[in-house]
């Protein structure tokens, strides 16, 4: 790119130039290049010009190398010169470093960090002088002779390494990650010596060949022009030197007709490799849909050598075909298809739909059908500001919505799309309120919306039934089978590993393989030969004397919980790294850990990922509880002999309920403020004691509510509304009435979510088998608008994590993209309010004794300028960092990526007040928190307040009880709220005690204004808007809730929050009382809240 840019510049100043300009004509010999990629240099243009930035630095080379393709081209070209390959983990790699030295051995460092070891300075900076008349360097307290011959390179895995400006002044940093071009050259290399090995080994005897014919010819011309060089006097008497010239006319025909057969068999090669460029071309598109996955999860990764084998091995199991068309079309699909297969094995079920649409996706670009800016459009909704169009359509169509139509204006297929929605208005209102996958498009659009257009218009109309589409997308597009992922395998994994090889369980909440390994061993009657330990505090030495002594013995080792020994990996690395070949073949390395980006990379792409996460879904937790132990087992079924209908049914209320808390989860906040890890033996504990307390008691009731509500279930929950909506879902299951009443239901939804009539084992195991597959929200309590908010978080988390895993769309130069960034900061800038004056606003909201709210505003204020200057700073920082004025540092970097994307960037929010928002919302929600403060200060205290503007929203509540206990001379910690919600919108003065608050929104339910109450929600209305509420000041003995609804006030959406250094929580505000005809446990399993903001 710099070299292009640098010639049309060149060109441009009239100064003469060839018309093609390359660095490799001009840098570059034939003869070195050709012997570079004999040993393993790719072929491609850039691979080539990095060899000779190395072949031509002044400074040794480090190169970005997360593919290892520079390592193994360095260890082939210096293998005849005893290259030494070490690491900065090798407790005596400066030794083996001045060794070489001293005798010009030539050594290459792998694995480079971001911090370059100290040591090295004096030799990367060749600070070498002269001692008796000998080149010297000081090695540390060491000074050493200095070979010439001696060379060092340095390579490292890292993918996207930050490395500091001194690190650039001591090596020269060359990116060697692998390009698409090098790799379609792979490949094809490879599909061919699998087809036809005899003819890829004759491709590559004659490479060699001719590299061999260039030097010989070389040598000739350079004897001819040395002989005339030398030859004094008239050369045609000198009767050697004709000679020479002879020999060396002759031989140079010789190479010339040598070259020409070469040129010409080659030609027959290529034709035949050209059949076999699709079967290369579409297998490396697979390869880049899969190296950015650890941006999804650290433990997503794979190496090119594993990807590689996979590849030779599909090849090798296809389906044979005579005709090459029909071969090359069933390699393509049995590769792609063996890469799903071992690739969603290692995946969150989460992530397998994600990886299904990344690789149909990615394969539709490089076919050219689909066009990567309507791909980018689905992922994001467009970039841009918010539109000034109004919404045609208020009354149904999403804000939201409206300005991603707007958006989509700028794509050439939906160019006027925006026009339609109002002149069009009934057929997509059609579609929004009765969706199917096949909903009906006005006709000018018919013809125009492909398959993916078709998810374009699901993502703006109803974004929540995007996940169901995207499934049938792949299905349509691929295969059925890319949607359906083979099912967790122990016996599958084993058998794709080796000794050296290890096999990783990447763990998830309320799973642990344990179990399923320990039986699998004895399957393999290796029970004997099984070794396992937990890792933490103290445990190292112990689990690599194990490894060590399995290594040689041929016994299994199991380290589990690696996340927890962080600090002990890259002692694992090396002891991993050091095992050989003649490890013992039954030897295998198993290890467990959580997702951690600790973990060492190596490791990662060298094993066998699994992935084993808890059944989904009411029916199987229902099922897995009673074909597990201990309820399968008889003699525990049938051991309340004297109370059995009892045991039975509150068994099956403890499974739901076990059921019941755990499909919760997928509901997000709505579900549970946090998400906890309860699992079996949560489950397993408390059947243990339902059966102790009905043999012993009785009435077990309020010891069972207890020990499972609060120990052994609530034990794991940390958040008190969290605390509260377990006991009162707890409350249905665990209860008399499940006993005593034979119709008692666990839900009004169905009689399937009743209890059988007969006791029998098999009579519940059929009755659970007979239940549908999918479950309403009204099931788990919640409302059915529960199931569209969890759709739509769904689809969310799907897009983002899809966004992630297709790479870095910020990558590139001065072009379309820093134009974007450049009006992006320009844009915000210009609609960014000036700071507050913090001195004018002291003197006019001075600190007085009767009016704490100047206080809260002036507090206020500074908060805000410290934000407003920080968003400030970094966008000028970004335009100059475009403009070339300062160094694009990682930092800029990144916030340039959370522009393109839409997000916050990490350094606003590190600063900021909690935000769900995109990035144009939050901006114009920033303006209008910045204007609300502005008018306070220009027209003083208000007759109510914005509660949803504040940034410290504690601050404000203290100030008002601190009003009201400074006016009645009463203790402020005595004080606490009461509420009353008015029928208003706006109040045009302020009350005598308390305050009026308005900006929040209900979540879960809606506000009755009519009746004053709590109500359900309205079908596809996920929140409604709250009127004014005066906050009440009040003795808190003089504090009764009566019958109303304790709510909690959160300020986003996300629920759960941080305690923060003032001892506030960074979400959670306070609790209202809201008045409601219903019982308070109806809205508590509701999850009903306030929010102070919308995402």
């Amino acid at each position: 790119m710099l070299m292009k840019t640098w010639h049309q510049y060149v060109k441009s100043l009239g100064i003469p130039t060839a018309e093609v300009f390359d660095m490799a004509t001009v840098l570059g010999s034939d003869v070195t290049i050709q012997n570079w990629n004999i040993n393993g240099l790719p072929r491609d243009m850039f691979s080539t010009e990095n060899g000779i930035i190395m072949d031509n630095s002044r400074r040794w080379s480090l190169f970005i190398d997360p593919q290892v393709q520079a390592a193994n081209w360095i260890k082939k070209m210096e293998r005849k010169n005893n290259l030494q390959v070490l690491k900065f983990s090798f407790p005596d790699y400066m030794k083996k470093i001045e060794t070489s030295i001293q005798n010009g051995y030539p050594v290459l460092i792998e694995s480079i960090e971001e911090i370059l070891e100290a040591p090295l300075d004096p030799l990367l900076y060749k600070q070498m002088f002269k001692q008796a008349g000998v080149w010297v360097i000081a090695l540390g307290e060491n000074v050493i002779e200095y070979n010439s011959n001696f060379k060092l390179y340095l390579t490292s895995k890292l993918r996207n390494p930050h490395y500091l400006p001194e690190v650039f002044n001591k090596v020269t940093i060359i990116n060697f990650a692998l390009t698409l071009e090098g790799l379609q050259d792979q490949l094809l290399g490879i599909v061919v010596a699998v087809e036809k090995p005899d003819l890829q080994q004759l491709k590559e005897e004659l490479t060699i060949q001719k590299a061999d014919n260039k030097k010989a010819l070389k040598d000739t011309e350079d004897n001819i022009l040395k002989t005339l060089s030398e030859t004094k006097g008239d050369i045609l008497e000198d009767e050697k030197a004709i000679q020479i010239l002879d020999e060396s006319k002759v031989l140079s025909t010789e190479i010339m007709e040598k070259q020409k057969r070469s040129i010409i068999i080659e030609q027959s090669i290529e034709e035949f490799r050209e059949k076999y460029k699709i079967v290369s071309a579409h297998s490396s598109v697979l390869y880049y849909c899969i190296s950015d996955l650890a941006n999804v999860d650290p433990m997503y990764q794979y190496s090119l050598d594993w990807f590689i084998n996979l590849y030779i091995g599909s090849i090798q199991k296809a389906e044979k075909f005579k005709i090459i068309e029909k071969r090359c079309t069933c390699l393509i699909n049995a590769f792609t298809f063996d890469l799903y297969n071992n690739i969603t094995r290692s995946l969150f079920e989460k992530d397998k739909l994600l990886f299904s649409f990344l690789l149909c996706s990615k394969i539709m670009i490089a076919q050219k059908k689909l066009e990567e800016n309507e791909f980018l459009f689905l992922l994001t909704g467009g970039v841009g500001g918010e539109t000034t169009t109004p919404n045609p359509c208020p009354t149904w169509l999403l804000d939201r919505s409206w300005t991603e139509i707007c958006r989509l204006d700028n794509i050439s297929a939906f160019n006027g799309f925006s026009g339609t929605i109002l002149r069009d208005a009934t057929i997509w209102k059609e579609m929004y309120d009765n969706f199917t996958e096949d909903f009906l498009v006005p006709a000018q659009w018919e013809n125009q919306l492909t398959s993916f257009r078709r998810l374009i218009m699901i993502r703006v109309f109803r974004a929540d039934k995007l996940i169901s589409s995207i499934t049938n997308f792949v299905k349509n597009e691929m295969d059925e089978k890319f949607i359906k992922p083979p099912p967790f395998n122990i016996s599958v994994s084993y058998d794709d590993s080796y000794n050296l090889c290890p096999l990783i369980f990447i763990l998830s909440p309320g799973v642990d393989p344990m179990s399923a390994l320990v039986k699998f061993a004895a399957g393999k009657k290796m029970s004997d030969k099984f070794k396992s330990i937990s890792l933490g505090q103290g445990q190292g030495p112990v689990a690599q004397a194990m490894i060590m002594e399995g290594s040689e013995i041929g016994t299994w080792v199991c380290l589990q919980n690696c996340h927890l020994a962080t600090s002990w990996m890259p002692t694992l690395e090396k002891i991993f790294d050091n095992l050989d070949y003649d490890t013992h073949p039954e030897f295998r390395l198993w290890l467990t850990s959580y997702p951690s980006d600790k973990f060492p990379v190596t490791l990662l792409q060298k094993g066998v990922k699994m992935t084993n996460e808890p059944p989904t879904g009411l029916q199987n937790n229902l099922l897995k509880s009673y074909i597990s132990d201990p309820v399968r087992n008889p003699e525990f079924y049938l051991g309340c002999p004297d109370h059995h209908e009892m045991f039975v049914r509150l068994l099956y209320g403890l499974a739901f309920f076990h059921a019941c808390i755990q499909e919760r989860r997928t509901f997000g906040p709505l579900g549970w403020n946090i998400q906890y890890g309860f699992n079996d033996s949560d489950f397993d504990i408390s059947v243990q004691q339902l059966q102790m307390f009905i043999n012993e008691s009785d009435d077990p009731f309020e010891a069972l509510s207890y020990l499972i509500g609060e120990c052994n279930y609530g034990g794991r929950v940390t958040d008190d509304w969290d605390r509260r909506l377990i006991v009162t879902i707890l409350a249905d299951y665990i209860n008399p009435l499940v006993v005593s009443d034979k119709r008692y239901t666990f839900s009004d939804a169905g009689k399937c979510y009743g209890l059988p009539e007969r006791s029998d084992y098999q009579v519940y195991i059929n009755h659970i088998n007979a239940m549908p597959v999918l479950h309403p929200p009204e099931v788990f309590g919640l409302h059915t608008n529960a199931g569209i908010t969890r759709d739509l978080q769904n689809s969310n988390l799907l897009l983002g994590s899809v966004l992630k895993a297709y790479g870095d769309i910020a990558a590139g130069g001065m072009g379309e993209t820093d134009k974007h960034l450049m009006m992006l900061c320009t844009d915000i800038l210009n609609k960014l309010p000036k700071l507050f004056n913090i001195e004018a606003a002291y003197i006019k909201f001075p600190v007085t004794y009767s009016e704490s709210m100047n206080t809260v505003l002036v507090q206020e204020m500074e908060r805000f300028n410290k934000l407003l200057k920080v968003i400030v700073a970094t966008l000028i920082t970004m335009q100059k960092a475009i403009l070339g004025l300062v160094a694009m540092s990682p930092q800029t970097e990144t916030f340039s990526s959370s522009l393109l994307m839409a997000k916050i960037p990490a350094k606003w929010v590190s600063v900021s007040y909690p935000s769900l928002k995109n990035l144009p919302n939050y901006v114009n929600d920033f303006i209008a928190r910045m204007n609300f403060l502005y008018k306070w200060f220009e027209t003083g205290k208000p007759p109510s307040y914005w509660i949803s503007g504040f940034f410290f929203t504690q601050a404000f509540l203290t100030g008002v009880k601190q009003n009201f206990a400074r006016k009645y001379t009463i203790a402020i910690d005595k004080l606490t709220f009461d509420f009353e919600v008015l029928n208003v919108n706006v109040m045009k003065s302020a009350p005598n005690d308390g305050a009026y608050i308005y900006g929040l929104f209900t979540d879960g339910a809606r506000w009755d204004r009519n009746k004053g109450i709590l109500a359900e929600l309205m079908p596809k209305i996920l929140y409604d808007n709250m009127p004014v509420i005066w906050i009440i000041p009040l003795l808190a003995e003089k504090y009764f809730p009566g019958g109303r609804y304790v709510c909690p006030i959160y300020k986003t959406s996300e629920r759960k929050g941080l305690l923060s250094t003032t001892g506030h929580s960074t979400n959670y505000v306070l609790p209202v009382l809201l008045n409601t005809d219903l019982p308070a446990s109806h809205w508590i399993k509701r999850s009903v809240a306030l929010l102070c903001q919308l995402s």
